[in-house]
């Protein structure tokens, strides 16, 4: 589908300072004014510089403007579609016996992310953690019914050249040995770039059906983190593709998002039993259906980071009044795929074969509720 368009003791400091001051003359006044004035200038050539960035930025976004927005394509043949190498197929799956050389730590997100060039010379964007499994399976179901989605990738191992000690825990990755294990590669694709990001509920697909469809794919995957941050408009082919570019907060609970506080009952990713004993479709009122999904900070946040609070709250609104229609709609496309394919889905993100079977029952189980909604 295309649509165009720390405190400090202050009075005793400036005593001090003024003491000194008395004691040893003007010096200290002009050695003062004249770190001032470096400090000055340099914020000065700093906004020059961003003031070019945002320039650029500014262009560049103009210009992709111009092209189709595009969030959805008819998947046809849903049942003939490789979910075990899901969006870039076989051809474009990383080697297993490659090596990797490492080259910057990514500190966006939560996860532990860095690049890394494989010995054939495809750059890779390695994340560590719990999110490594449920988004490579994610990924591929999210592929299957239609949309853009990253090429992820899951591999139980991988050797780093250069490897050094992240900023992020590094989740059983050893610098010594260069051996990272359990990871998510997504392959960086030449001719993709990066132009913005997207909200779920200011952008040019609003009402329309395929974007409720997406809305409730995040549902039945029980993907939590539903930010603005993880949606992000990529230009390729003279398109523009929206797409949902991080989907490792799936196949848990629903609950309330990381917020520092060790107490609370946060949201979980991929984690079988979680996701077996949630709930998946909150009631059907009239012509809509309202879907499970707590993501609401606590209270207390609203007042010391309001952002982050409003944020998530308005996450919540994402699966609420879905149209049934809409709801059917893709019901009818994800009962499409075969039962191994959806298998395939977890058994490309490294599960264990009892938990393949275990997850896709649930996803085949919130399938079939789908398609008996009625209008």
């Amino acid at each position: 589908m295309k649509i165009r368009r720390k405190s400090f003791p202050w009075g005793g400091g400036l005593l001090a300072f003024t003491l000194a001051v008395i004691l040893c003359g003007t010096p200290p006044f002009r050695a003062l004014a004249s770190q001032e004035q470096g400090q000055a200038e340099k914020p000065e050539k700093q906004s020059e510089s961003q003031s070019e960035k945002q320039a650029k930025k500014a262009r560049k976004l103009e210009a992709a403007n111009q092209l189709p927005a595009v969030l959805w394509r008819d998947p046809r043949e849903i049942a003939s579609l490789d979910l075990l190498n899901g969006a870039g197929g076989a051809k474009d799956a990383p080697d297993p016996h490659a090596d990797y050389t490492f080259d910057k730590e990514d500190m966006n997100g939560t996860s532990p992310k860095f690049y890394a060039q494989d010995t054939n010379g495809v750059t890779w964007l390695v994340k560590l953690g719990v999110e490594a499994k449920p988004e490579t399976a994610a990924a591929r179901l999210v592929w299957a019914a239609g949309y853009f989605t990253d090429e992820d990738y899951f591999l139980p191992q991988i050797h780093v050249r250069g490897l050094p000690k992240l900023r992020r825990k590094m989740v059983g990755a050893s610098p010594e040995t260069g051996i990272v294990p359990n990871v998510r590669l997504k392959r960086q694709g030449e001719g993709l770039k990066k132009v913005e990001n997207w909200d779920w509920l200011d952008n040019p697909f609003v009402g329309t059906r395929e974007l409720n469809g997406l809305r409730v794919l995040m549902a039945l995957i029980n993907n939590w983190d539903l930010s603005t941050k993880n949606n992000k408009v990529y230009v390729r082919d003279n398109e523009r593709h929206y797409v949902v570019a991080d989907l490792g907060a799936s196949f848990g609970k629903t609950e309330w998002p990381p917020s520092h506080v060790p107490l609370l009952p946060h949201g979980t990713k991929g984690v079988l039993k979680d996701y077996e004993h949630s709930r998946f479709i909150r009631d059907a009122i009239g012509d809509a259906v309202n879907f499970e999904m707590h993501t609401s900070a606590p209270f207390f946040l609203s007042w010391s980071d309001p952002k982050y609070f409003n944020e998530y709250k308005q996450a919540e609104r994402v699966e609420r009044g879905i149209p049934t229609s809409d709801a059917l709609w893709i019901g009818g496309l994800l009962a499409r795929l075969t039962p191994q394919q959806i298998r395939d889905a977890f058994r490309a993100a490294g599960y264990q074969p009892d938990e393949v079977d275990a997850f896709a029952k649930v996803v085949e189980k919130r399938i079939a509720e789908l398609n008996q909604l009625k209008h």
